[in-house]
């Protein structure tokens, strides 16, 4: 165990080229951002990037010369906690608890959502971009301390 002070990851998904101002306030003050697809264009990594270190994936309507850089899947270690990032839960070909991570992060549905299954945290942030049917528009924090790993699902007010 290292006595490492905690630290805060943004989690932000499914932006569809739009970064609101309540997404980049609650963002605001994290340690990194991660980017889990769908992000819509380069000016919404740019403006992610003022804020902190950025990993992001590709979505599936991520298409364009800006996207070459991006991969479908990364791994993001924090401390003694090891994170699978990838956009579309359901496309996942690893069995996360049996390759050591302890947590995934994906969007795609934008259905904002924290669920424990065999160890591994699976955080879905939700849909920070425009509102889909009646669903929230949300980001997430994951607190990392030492191995803990703690998420918090953060509803934005938006018109």
């Amino acid at each position: 165990m290292t006595n490492a002070p905690a630290k805060l990851i943004g989690l932000i998904s499914d932006t569809h080229g739009l970064i609101r101002p309540e997404a980049i306030d609650a963002l605001n003050g994290v340690d990194m951002i991660l980017h889990a697809g769908d992000i819509g264009n380069q000016q919404v990594l740019d403006t992610l990037k003022k804020i902190g270190p950025v990993v992001a994936v590709r979505g599936n309507n991520d298409k364009g010369d800006w996207t070459e850089s991006l991969s479908d899947w990364e791994v993001v270690d924090v401390g003694e906690v090891s994170i699978y990032m990838l956009h579309n839960v359901k496309e996942i070909d690893i069995s996360p608890a049996g390759a050591g991570f302890n947590v995934v992060v994906s969007g795609h549905s934008h259905q904002p959502s924290v669920v424990e299954q065999r160890g591994v945290l699976y955080v879905n942030p939700g849909s920070a971009g425009p509102r889909r049917f009646t669903l929230p528009v949300s980001v997430a924090h994951l607190r990392v301390a030492a191995d803990k790993v703690q998420a918090k699902i953060i509803e934005l007010h938006v018109q």
